[in-house]
């Protein structure tokens, strides 16, 4: 199965816990890689002013991927997704950080680009509401179905 990685911000900002990084790293070598890294402009969106909290403004990718995507905001950047369309994937393998806010935005836009978004729900970690993720890998197998686990994803 032609598949594609699509990786939501795991950047320093963030503190991703050390298992995660190291179980992605593990995938990259067996198909594409994309990454998203959150920005911070509070002129295009007010994390500081609403949140009191934003991301660093030069974070990087903690992982040698394929292509990094800046993102400002939830969700990944159009060109993002033209990306991972031009690759062709039967689906797009989705794993990173906020299970239930960045991570889910993913799969909307992937969704309504016509592609299959796939949870990989061993390698995500919710927000500080729900750390576990749970929540985002309820709120996913909902919205799109299909959830899987890193293991799984390579037998395919």
């Amino acid at each position: 199965m032609r598949q594609a990685l699509l990786i939501i911000d795991i950047q320093p900002s963030f503190s991703p816990p050390d298992w995660l990084v190291e179980g992605v790293r593990r995938l990259l070598p067996r198909m594409a890689s994309v990454a998203t890294v959150e920005r911070h402009d509070e002129a295009r969106t007010p994390f500081q002013r609403q949140l009191g909290w934003a991301p660093g403004p030069a974070d990087a990718c903690l992982l040698p991927v394929d292509r990094v995507f800046i993102k400002h905001g939830y969700l990944p950047s159009a060109e993002t997704i033209e990306h991972l369309r031009a690759l062709g994937p039967e689906r797009v393998l989705v794993c990173g950080l906020q299970t239930e806010t960045c991570v889910l935005a993913a799969g909307f836009m992937l969704f309504d680009a016509g592609l299959t978004p796939t949870l990989l729900s061993d390698l995500t970690v919710g927000s500080s509401l729900d750390r576990t993720g749970k929540l985002g890998t309820d709120l996913w197998r909902h919205h799109f179905g299909a959830v899987t686990t890193a293991a799984e994803a390579l037998d395919s």
